[in-house]
């Protein structure tokens, strides 16, 4: 098995078809060609079958798939890893973050992270952990920060808490539930829900039903914070949040916060990555800036 035939098969695999993908590679069709069925032929299967689309990989091929994405992105981090610790600044960094480290730990961490390394390509995500779980376990993401759900001890995956959190309930200015002060006042009202969990009614079933309060009604769940930003400020949907939200500049001036006297808590923010794989010295520092970031916010608190 050679490192090139795996490249041709993500491409493959990515592109969809064989002509694409040798058009991506910039090799000849029957050379791509060749390098699969000589793949085909050290591992004793059949990877993909022709369709009238293009190519669809097999069962077998799906699960090949899973491991030359792995083997991929650990020959990147490799080549990255051996370099910056000759003294080169150059990579790539692959981070995917929730919406409060962007928000309140980013924006430091990214003026010391470009200072320490000015040539590493900083690849990041906006997102939550159930999108950004299989891309840690595959390799493809160096770590994730943001809420995480509570692993098993034999998980592959490190969860290093960097510090608890709480939400605000977000509505749209002029909303007509301005003025409750308690969840009771809002039991009749419909919610968006964020995607942090699995379950959309993990996010505020479990509050509700602590306060004996019949299960809100979720309306709708937002996959991006451009989606529930909009749906908020143009609807009487009622949205909770991350406290961090309401000093956010951009959404300050434009939602309001429905104060209620119950305790709101929140998933504490982490940082997760793969157990058995090393971090690359860039990607390392940049942990290392967003746990400063976390101090910082902690000591402006207290």
């Amino acid at each position: 098995m050679k490192l090139t035939q795996i490249s041709h098969l993500l491409a493959i695999a990515d592109k969809g078809s064989l002509r694409a993908a040798a058009r991506y590679l910039d090799v000849s069709q029957p050379q791509l060609t060749r390098s699969m069925q000589e793949l085909e032929h050290d591992l004793g299967v059949t990877l993909f079958e022709r369709s009238a689309r293009g190519v669809v990989l097999t069962q077998a091929g799906e699960r090949f798939l899973i491991r030359a994405r792995t083997i991929s992105s650990e020959v990147r981090r490799a080549h990255d890893e051996i370099a910056q610790l000759q003294g080169d600044t150059a990579g790539t960094l692959h981070v995917c973050m929730s919406t409060v480290p962007h928000i309140a730990l980013f924006p430091y961490a990214l003026k010391e992270f470009r200072a320490r390394y000015p040539d590493v390509l900083m690849d990041l995500r906006d997102g939550v952990f159930p999108n950004a779980e299989p891309m840690l376990k595959n390799g493809t993401l160096d770590c994730y920060i943001g809420p995480a759900p509570d692993l098993p001890t034999n998980s592959d995956l490190i969860v290093e808490k960097l510090f608890d959190n709480t939400r605000v309930i977000m509505c749209r200015r002029g909303h007509p539930l301005i003025g409750a002060t308690s969840l009771q006042e809002l039991k009749d009202a419909e919610w968006a829900t964020t995607s942090v969990t699995h379950k959309a009614y993990e996010e505020l079933g479990p509050l509700f039903a602590q306060h004996a309060l019949p299960a809100p009604r979720l309306v709708l769940r937002a996959h991006s914070t451009l989606t529930y930003v909009t749906a908020i400020a143009y609807s009487d949907l009622l949205l909770m949040l991350p406290v961090q939200w309401a000093d956010f500049e951009i959404t300050r001036n434009a939602l309001d916060i429905i104060k209620v006297k119950e305790p709101l808590p929140a998933a504490p923010i982490c940082i997760v990555r793969r157990a058995d794989l090393p971090l690359t010295p860039a990607a390392d520092y940049f942990c290392d800036m967003i746990r400063r970031a976390s101090g910082h916010l902690l000591q402006r608190r207290s």
